[in-house]
């Protein structure tokens, strides 16, 4: 019995290291697939942010290269109305399957931002499909789609944890519409 005394030490010690590897390793395995886990949805989330913004960019396109003729001093190539409608079309189903990813995986700001980006891209088609008048400022209705365009990346960029300073848009190109707007009504001196 004695023997068994003295060796209790040594035997609780081993058994208490070798319960803190388990612990320790558990532990460590528990953290690793969470780690594992979080890049695979951030992946997933950045997959879904970049196709909405494309699915999106796409329909703009269109619709802007519909209205071409209704804004003078437009860099975008005219496309015909049937072509451009049957276009729209095409886009406007793959951005709500792609609006399917971005709801599932976005996190709550980024999908309103994403939400008010889609409104005004809409009002946009609703003039290239005739629905409304075109208002006295189209370039109006298109900065409110790059100011949109800019708040949807700058919430993207946050939910990813993306750093390096903002990357708007909406600035140079309002600047770049006022360009085109004063060289248009420039009249050249004889």
């Amino acid at each position: 019995m004695s023997t068994l005394l003295t060796q209790l030490p040594a035997l609780l010690g081993v058994l208490v290291g070798t319960l803190g590897t388990i612990l320790a390793t558990s532990l460590a395995d528990r953290a690793r697939w969470r780690r594992s886990q979080s890049v695979r949805w951030d992946e997933r989330r950045l997959d879904a942010y970049v196709d909405y913004a494309h699915a999106l960019k796409e329909s703009h396109a269109v619709a802007l290269r519909m209205t071409a003729d209704l804004r003078p001093g437009s860099h975008s190539h005219p496309i015909d109305r049937e072509d451009g409608l049957a276009r729209l079309a095409s886009s406007d189903a793959r951005r709500t399957i792609v609006w399917e990813n971005l709801l599932l995986l976005g996190d709550g700001p980024t999908v309103a931002a994403a939400a008010v980006w889609r409104d005004a891209v809409w009002q946009v088609e609703r003039l290239a499909r005739g629905i409304v008048e075109a208002p006295p400022d189209v370039a109006e209705m298109l900065t409110r789609v790059d100011e949109a365009r800019d708040g949807y990346y700058r919430a993207a960029r946050r939910s990813l944890g993306v750093r390096g300073g903002s990357v708007e848009q909406s600035a140079a190109l309002r600047q770049a519409l006022v360009d085109r707007s004063t060289a248009t009504r420039e009249v050249p001196a004889n």
